[in-house]
This record gives C-alpha cells, structure tokens and sequence, in this order.
C-alpha cells in the first residue's frame, strides 16, 4: 500500500490549522534517529511501568473497567446537547494498558476546558468487536450523563482499532464526532507480539477478520478521522499500516517524526496537535474536505 509524501503544510486541511511540528532529522541521519526514538521508547517504558499501578482503578466520576460478561445498560433518554460546551472526549489505551497511558494528553485537554474521560477495557477481552460494543455502552452512559449528543474519541494503537470498529461496523458515527488514533493499525501490523497467544492480537495483524471487515464499504460514516503516525514506529509494519485508507471515509494522516510507537500518546507536541484536531470544526461547518497527508513532523 502506498502513500502520497506529506502535502505541503496543510494543503486542503482548513479544519485542521497550523498543527505543530518536531524537529525532522535529515535523511543520511535516519540511523541516529531511529537510536535516539529508541532511547526515548525505553525511557517511556519504564515511566509507564511507574505509573501503571495508578492507572488500574477507574477514574472518580466515571465507570469501572468494562468485561464481556458485564449484563446490557439499560436504554436511556439523552437529554439535548450543552451548544456552549464541546464535547466530552473519551480516551482509550492500548493492548495490556490502562488510563495512566494518557497523563500528559489528558493534562492538556483538560487545561483548554475538555472534559476527558478514560475508559479501561479488561485486558481478558478476547475479541475487537466486542469491546467495540462496550465502549458503545460507555458512550451511550457519557451522553446520558453529560448531556451531548455525540463524544470525540483518542485512542492508542488497539484502542484507535477498536475505537474504529464501533464508528464504522457498529454505527458509532451518530455519536462520535472526531475520532483521533495514535499508531493504530488500520491496515494490520506485521509485528504482533504474543499474536499466537492472545486472539485479540491475532486480530490486529494484516488479513485478519477484523482488518478486511473494515475494508468493506462504510457510505455516509458521520465521523471524521485523524490518524497520526510515526515513520519510527516499529510496532507498525509496514509504518503506512498506521494511516486511515479508505474511499468511504473523512480521513487526516498525520506524520510525526522523531518518535516511536510508545511516546505518541505522552509527547507533548502530540498532545497539542490532538488538542487542535478536536478544537476544529464538525463537518457541515464549513464547505472544505480534510481527506488527505499532512505532517506534524
């Protein structure tokens, strides 16, 4: 699968303005940055290790981690959106993660007014779809609570996967306005650790059942799509696997350079440009179209 190089800076992306770049290293340099990602994927790792114990409980205000085996909600009655206040934005981790993965973007979010809440899957969900179903019904409890109609949705690497599913096989896009997703393998990755042990993670590889279901046609999905991706993500094989690629869909791939597959949630100049790919407007705002390659690198 190929991919046009990155537009020059932010060609036919009016909703998305002046997103912030990283340093890029030159090209004869690419082995010295590569050694540097890696430096900061280990230094992340062991951050994240610190920091996972606290991430295990679920939030105040929000709802515990979701299982298979938890009964339906019951149906409930969304009272009309807050016009004056934007969305709610829902924040879901990756493979054998948590909450705590999103310290940095959450600090950001909330210091410009968003009211993120994380979502904790149980790493014993076996399946895509169906933790796509849950975190349907955590959307459903967040709009009856909160009051909006529809949520925006970050999701890192299998999160952004499953995330995905519920938009686009489930229906997700009447309420979900933006999902943005961070080193997702929207097209499989060929380096899937434990992939002979965990079906989940079989399902994230090229060809699985999960991967060509979303292949299929999604004509008048609502929901628009920001996906960033690292050319030093060596999670994602090939690294274009990470980019939205489909007809039916208002998709943005956004290149970050610099980094690996573990430090994308938690970079600071991530954060930001997730910040402005929420802040900008929903569609029928404006008459441009964001489908397209831009760079924050």
């Amino acid at each position: 699968m190929k991919f046009p190089p990155p537009l020059s800076p932010l060609t036919h992306l009016t909703r998305l303005p002046s997103l912030p770049r990283l340093p890029r290293p030159p090209g004869p340099r690419l082995s010295s940055a590569l050694l540097g990602a890696t430096a900061l994927e280990l230094f992340v790792l062991a951050g994240r290790l610190a920091v996972y114990p606290f991430g295990l409980a679920p939030e105040r205000g929000g709802t515990a981690p979701v299982e298979a085996t938890d009964p339906p909600a019951p149906a409930t009655t969304v009272p009309p959106v807050v016009p004056s206040a934007a969305p709610p934005v829902v924040l879901l981790h990756g493979f054998i993660d948590n909450r705590s993965a999103f310290v940095v973007l959450r600090r950001t979010l909330t210091r410009h007014g968003r009211r993120p809440e994380s979502l904790n899957y149980s790493p014993l969900t076996r399946d895509v779809r169906t933790a796509a179903g849950l975190l349907g019904r955590h959307v459903e409890e967040i709009c009856a609570r909160t009051g909006h109609s529809r949520v925006d949705i970050v999701g890192h690497s299998l999160g952004g996967l499953i995330a995905r599913y519920y938009v686009q096989r489930l229906g997700g896009d009447r309420r979900v306005r933006t999902l943005v997703t961070l080193g997702t393998p929207h097209g499989g990755t060929a380096v899937a650790p434990g992939a002979g042990v965990h079906p989940i993670v079989r399902q994230m590889r090229g060809g699985s059942s999960v991967i060509e279901e979303l292949r299929g046609p999604a004509p008048g999905c609502r929901t628009r799509f920001v996906s960033f991706w690292s050319e030093l993500d060596q999670v994602m094989v090939p690294v274009g696997t990470a980019c939205v690629d489909h007809p039916d869909l208002d998709a943005v791939n956004v290149r970050v350079t610099g980094i690996g597959h573990l430090a994308l949630p938690v970079h600071p100049t991530v954060a930001a440009a997730v910040r402005e790919a929420l802040e900008a407007p929903e569609a029928g705002e404006d008459d441009a179209t964001a489908t397209g390659t831009t760079s924050a690198a």
